[in-house]
C-alpha cells in the first residue's frame, strides 16, 4: 500500500505496481479513483490481471482505490509535472467524471491506462512504460548488432 507519509490529493496520478507492469489511475478524492479498465463481463475483466491488456476496448471506471489496487503497492507519481503544466484540479476531475462509463479504444502501446490519466492531468498523453520498453528494445538491438559485427570481424581476422 502507499506509504503513510503520502497524502493523496485530487488530481494525483496513482501508479499501481502489478506483476510485470504498472496500472495507472487518477485520484479524485474520498478514496476514489478513475481509471481505464476492461469492460465488465470481459473474459479477463480483472483490472489486476496482466492479461487484461489483450483487449481492444476499455471502460472508464470510478472505483474505490483499495478495490483497484487489490492489495498491490502503489504511489503518487506526478513525475511529469516538471515537463508538462498540470491542468487545474477542477478541470482534471470534471473531465474525468464526464468520461465514467464510456467505452474507449484500448491499445497497450498508444492508448493504455497511463496515456489515459496523463491526458486528464496534463492535456496530453504520455506513457513512460512504453518509452522505457522502446529504449530497452533499442538497446538490445544495438548490443545484438555490435556482437554480430564483432563476430564477423573475428571471422574475417581468422581467415587471414
Amino acid at each position: 500500500m502507499a506509504s503513510p507519509q503520502q497524502e493523496l490529493k485530487p488530481g494525483d496520478l496513482i501508479e499501481i505496481f502489478r506483476l510485470g507492469y504498472e496500472h495507472w489511475a487518477l485520484y479524485i478524492g474520498n478514496d476514489y479513483v478513475i481509471h481505464l479498465a476492461p469492460p465488465d463481463g470481459y473474459p479477463v475483466a480483472s483490472s489486476s490481471s496482466a492479461l487484461s491488456v489483450l483487449g481492444s476496448i476499455a471502460v472508464v471506471k470510478q472505483e474505490l482505490l483499495r478495490d483497484v489496487t487489490g492489495g498491490c503497492h502503489y504511489q503518487v507519481n506526478n513525475s511529469l509535472d516538471h515537463k508538462y503544466e498540470p491542468r487545474p484540479v477542477e478541470v482534471i476531475i470534471s473531465s474525468a467524471k464526464k468520461l465514467v462509463g464510456q467505452k474507449m479504444k484500448y491499445d497497450i502501446v498508444s492508448r493504455n491506462c497511463e496515456h489515459f490519466v496523463t491526458k486528464l492531468r496534463y492535456g496530453r498523453s504520455h506513457c513512460q512504460q512504453v518509452e522505457n520498453a522502446m529504449t530497452d528494445v533499442g538497446v538490445v538491438a544495438t548490443v545484438g548488432a555490435v556482437v554480430m559485427t564483432g563476430m564477423a570481424l573475428l571471422g574475417a581476422l581468422l581467415r587471414l
